[in-house]
């Protein structure tokens, strides 16, 4: 009962400052998700250098993916004279990292390469690419991005409710033994309902592009969780942190948006 009261205030509470942020302005909504995106680089890095004994700057890998954020954030919400510019120091810094291995004498450096590499696109850019959504329309609006979290909270909510119940067909038993066909399609059901709702309130898509991208967040959040699950199975741990009592780690609770929000901007920019 204890642990059921920790994991139901902390999630309310991650909601509550989610919904608050972005609602807010630009400005909350970027603050926040850079915050984020600093926290599942830098719990990417303990995680890699604990498996594959790393040895690259994880202060540096998190200033990248914040920065990373920050490239984004600016270009799509300010007129600037000479964006190319404020990718400079971002770039400066990659080439960095790559030269800093060729005077470290611990070897490893592949590793480093690799897994530097992997926490910038894995851990930084989805997070980055949410400035993508909230400035589809022209100017900000927190729709899009929110619409992102209300269709992964809708189908998380929809799977566990009918897979609980009537779940027997194992989906990828041996990533995920919890995950069953019937919870996928419930889920699928329960987010496009969501997405037909989000059409009769917010007409920045029309109700089938609204409904194709609720589609599209259930296939790839599943997919991005069933990734994260993947990488811990070989990694050997349950959680990827514990910042969020009752729910693990950053990565643990955006596992699903992590793949769901490039996919999202693909399809909209497709449509």
């Amino acid at each position: 009962m204890k642990s059921l009261i920790v994991r139901g205030v902390t999630g309310i509470v991650f909601v509550g400052v989610l919904i608050a942020a972005m609602l807010y302005s630009n400005i909350s909504f970027g603050i926040l998700f850079a915050i984020i995106s600093g926290l599942a680089v830098n719990e990417f890095c303990n995680l890699v250098r604990q498996y594959k004994k790393t040895t690259f700057s994880t202060l540096l890998a998190i200033m990248g993916g914040m920065y990373l954020f920050f490239i984004l954030f600016a270009y799509t919400n300010y007129e600037l004279d000479k964006p190319a510019v404020i990718v400079v120091p971002y770039i400066a810094l990659c080439v960095y990292m790559f030269i800093r291995e060729l005077y470290r004498k611990k070897g490893g450096a592949l590793d480093n390469y690799a897994y530097f590499c992997l926490s910038q696109i894995y851990a930084a850019l989805p997070f980055a690419m949410l400035n993508i959504l909230a400035t589809y329309g022209g100017d900000y609006s927190y729709v899009l991005p929110l619409a992102v979290f209300i269709f992964l909270w809708s189908n998380d909510t929809g799977a566990y409710c009918v897979g609980s119940m009537i779940g027997k067909n194992k989906m990828f038993e041996r990533i995920s033994p919890k995950k069953s066909w019937e919870g996928f399609f419930g889920g699928a059901i329960t987010a496009i309902i969501a997405g037909y709702v989000m059409s009769l309130f917010f007409d920045i898509l029309n109700t089938w592009q609204w409904i194709a991208m609720a589609a599209t967040v259930v296939a790839a959040g599943t997919l991005g969780d069933l990734i994260e699950s993947c990488m811990k199975r070989e990694m050997k741990i349950k959680d990827s942190g514990n910042i969020l009592p009752g729910h693990g780690g950053i990565l643990d609770r955006f596992d699903s948006c992590i793949l769901a929000t490039p996919c999202v901007v693909l399809l909209l920019y497709l449509l």
